[in-house]
């Protein structure tokens, strides 16, 4: 029994502990990762969200985001409906997106900061952002077939 609570206790502290973290990305490297995804063919995705309800649209085919982390150490996040991208601008405003919701079109950013209401846009130029950061929201959303 004690054993089973410490298995419990220790698999939330580790989610806790680990969950959100935050990444970044090079502005300069990002737009040459948007750049390379708006030469292919965009992909037809449907998420899955809480309830059980079911969104299609189209998408970038990326499969895995690169960043770095707070060390400065590269990684590869793999693509998915939870991963939300968060441009700050030269003012310090800060606007959060869903990664796989973004367009991008050379000057612009847009996208949803919404599951739920599709319909709101929002945009930002991109020779304003000054800081890109990207996180798993550990939002219960999946790509399903």
């Amino acid at each position: 029994m004690k054993t089973t609570l410490f298995l419990a206790a220790l698999t939330i502290a580790v989610v806790a502990l680990s969950s959100c973290q935050t990444y970044s990305i090079p502005v300069s490297v990002f737009r040459d990762q948007m750049e390379a995804a708006r030469l292919q063919p965009m992909r037809t995705v449907t998420t899955q969200g809480p309830l059980g309800e079911r969104v299609r649209y189209q998408t970038y085919a990326i499969d895995s985001v690169f960043a770095v982390d707070q060390k400065g150490t590269p990684v590869f996040l793999v693509n998915s409906p939870a991963l939300e991208i968060r441009f700050t601008d030269s003012a310090s405003r800060k606007t959060i997106l869903y990664f796989d919701r973004l367009r991008y079109d050379r000057d612009t950013i847009s996208g949803s900061p919404s599951r739920i209401l599709l319909s709101v846009q929002k945009s930002i130029p991109l020779r304003n952002v000054r800081k890109i950061e990207i996180q798993n929201g550990r939002k219960n959303y999946r790509y399903v077939k």
